[in-house]
């Protein structure tokens, strides 16, 4: 399933043997096209039941609730058009069959929908912004909370409307009339919009797309529930912190639909690893060939812009302008996805030879047990009000940080953790709002030195200077906003949270135990990391533990906890290799380099 970038090429749509679409789904023939057995069917009744207990299932009640907010907003839509068009002074049948409407995009238009709704608002060309669009929808629907996101990439209203969450785009389109079945899906569509409304009209037209491209809605939808749970609960599911978002997903489980056409969910959830614990990054996931438009918008091609070359996980979005969903990616979220799907791959092998049930494969991994390094990320405000306005800003530059940590020439992997924590109170000043995030660092084996100094105070700097800079920027920034950054090692973890998250279960058998002493050479490494300056906001961390400069030189090397300071892996613990370490305790693992190293991806298959 997989091209070098040479080799895929744009084919015209009069393509010879294009004229039936429907018969052969994406790039590549199909790997299989085994039929379903009983067994399978099992299996996938049995996945079902296990994802249950995760509210991934929208019942009938909340179901019709969404189609009547759906409804009503639309109403709002064409009732708000039909004012403007009195006002334009156009006569009352061109008023009447005027319409608009809002195309909803993402997993509610996927049918995977959990909480929110995202849509865009299409109008006729005789509309002229969306400011007075947020002025209707206040004034008809009571929302004061409707807020608008206008420095965002694609302009966003956000709002709770009937206690669900909306976020609304805007597209006017160069149409006299927004009929309620329009099709998007076609490139003519595109022609004489500016750029906004393209980049409005993008959502819709990927998920219309997708659709389109799977042979089998249904379990697609169930398929892609799964890996969507599964990707949430392993702690890879953010596209802003450089994993995958919603859309990465789909794509990649449309993927696999399309190279098993007629299996069903169970055994398409198993492909799912298998194919891409052996993709070869950065090989593009593409659902179909890039057709030429002549509309001349940039697309994704790594051939004409060089950047594109240097996109290490490419999955390219299917209707033009083609675009990489996972721009994002770095050298760190990539080798952490390329284990959890081999670790996905060995656990539903396990799941389907009955070996194992698929609760399994929803088990959270232990990020907290799993590095001997931390940097705690402490972002804090003085109000409530502040403190949600500056943890979005400072969550969206987290992979700024990751970037600095990977260029760092002692630093061989830098995870972070998508979840944040709120501040233990005795980390924390008595007003102030708190929330953290944790980034678990593994360091390079430096041959022949026994001991390594290793400064982080730049790559922290620069990344708290980016942060305060962009808050200036934008006039964010308020007395008491603040953040840190500090090195902990895994001991000291259990001052910033909860025991239940850092204890871990120790499981000691006679095999570790008789193996606890058997490397002879341990490193100590000294972290050295510095408070953040800033005009407006800058803080001394003293007293706190482990904090802004801290020196760890002195590893206790007891052949357990701390057998190999400075982790010598080239990679992270593969996950099956996590397992093993809970069950032959640390100290196995970390004593023999050679079994922490996994194949680069460029190896894998």
């Amino acid at each position: 399933g997989t091209r070098s970038f040479s080799s895929w090429s744009r084919v015209p749509r009069n393509m010879p043997g294009g004229q039936q679409p429907q018969k052969h789904y994406g790039i590549t023939s199909a790997i299989s096209l085994a039929p379903p057995r009983d067994i399978d069917h099992q299996y996938t009744q049995k996945l079902c039941d296990a994802m249950k207990p995760f509210g991934v299932f929208e019942d009938e009640e909340e179901l019709n609730h969404r189609l009547a907010v759906l409804g009503k907003l639309n109403n709002f839509v064409k009732e708000w058009i039909a004012e403007i068009s009195e006002l334009k002074n156009l006569p009352p049948s061109a008023i009447s069959c005027v319409g608009g409407k809002i195309f909803t995009f993402g997993s509610y238009r996927l049918g995977v929908h959990t909480k929110g709704l995202s849509g865009v608002v299409l109008a006729p060309m005789l509309l002229c912004e969306s400011a007075c669009w947020r002025e209707h929808l206040s004034r008809g629907s009571g929302q004061q909370s409707a807020a608008a996101v206008e420095d965002a990439f694609v302009p966003v209203i956000k709002f709770k409307f009937d206690g669900i969450e909306i976020d609304l785009l805007f597209a006017r389109l160069a149409l006299q009339s927004i009929p309620d079945n329009l099709d998007l899906r076609g490139d003519s569509i595109l022609r004489n919009l500016d750029i906004r409304c393209i980049r409005s009209l993008n959502g819709c037209r990927v998920t219309d797309e997708i659709l389109y491209l799977v042979p089998n809605k249904e379990n697609f939808r169930l398929t892609l529930r799964a890996i969507k749970l599964w990707a949430k609960r392993r702690g890879i599911y953010s596209n802003m912190l450089g994993f995958l978002g919603g859309v990465s997903w789909a794509m990649l489980v449309a993927r696999t639909c399309q190279l098993y056409p007629n299996a069903v969910a169970a055994t398409l959830v198993h492909k799912f690893f298998l194919v891409f614990s052996k993709w070869e990054w950065p090989n593009p996931v593409l659902l179909k060939q890039p057709e030429e438009s002549n509309l001349n918008l940039p697309v994704w091609d790594p051939r004409v812009n060089p950047s594109d070359r240097y996109h290490l996980m490419p999955i390219i979005t299917p209707a033009y302008p083609q675009q990489n969903s996972t721009y994002n990616v770095s050298t760190s979220t990539r080798t952490i996805m390329s284990e959890e799907f081999k670790y996905g791959l060995s656990v539903t092998d396990e799941i389907l030879q009955g070996k194992a049930e698929w609760s399994k494969l929803f088990e959270p991994p232990s990020f907290f047990q799993k590095y001997k390094h931390y940097i705690v990320l402490t972002a804090s405000a003085s109000t409530e009000e502040n403190h949600l306005e500056w943890i979005g800003l400072v969550e969206s530059k987290i992979r700024v940080l990751v970037g600095n940590l990977e260029r760092n020439e002692y630093i061989t992997l830098a995870h972070v953790n998508p979840q944040s924590f709120p501040g233990s109170k005795e980390n924390r000043n008595e007003n102030d709002f708190v929330s953290m995030w944790f980034i678990g660092i593994i360091f390079k084996k430096v041959e022949n030195a026994e001991s390594v100094n290793i400064d982080l105070t730049y790559d922290i700097q620069s990344f708290t200077d980016t942060v305060y800079r962009q808050a200036n920027n934008i006039n964010m920034l308020k007395d008491g906003m603040k953040i840190e950054a500090t090195h902990v090692k895994k001991k000291q973890l259990h001052q910033y949270l909860p025991p239940e998250l850092v204890q871990k279960k120790k499981r000691v058998s006679l095999w570790s135990l008789s193996h606890t002493h058997t490397h002879t050479h341990t490193q100590s490494v000294t972290v050295s990391t510095a408070p953040p300056s800033s005009s407006s906001s800058s803080s001394s961390s003293s007293g706190k533990p482990g904090a802004a400069s801290s020196s760890s030189s002195q590893d206790e090397s007891n052949g357990l906890e701390d057998s190999v300071n400075g982790a010598p892996a080239k990679r992270p613990l593969s996950p099956t290799q996590e397992e093993q370490a809970k069950r032959h305790k640390e100290s196995e693992v970390s004593s023999n380099p050679a079994s922490q190293t996994s194949p680069t991806p460029s190896q894998e298959s």
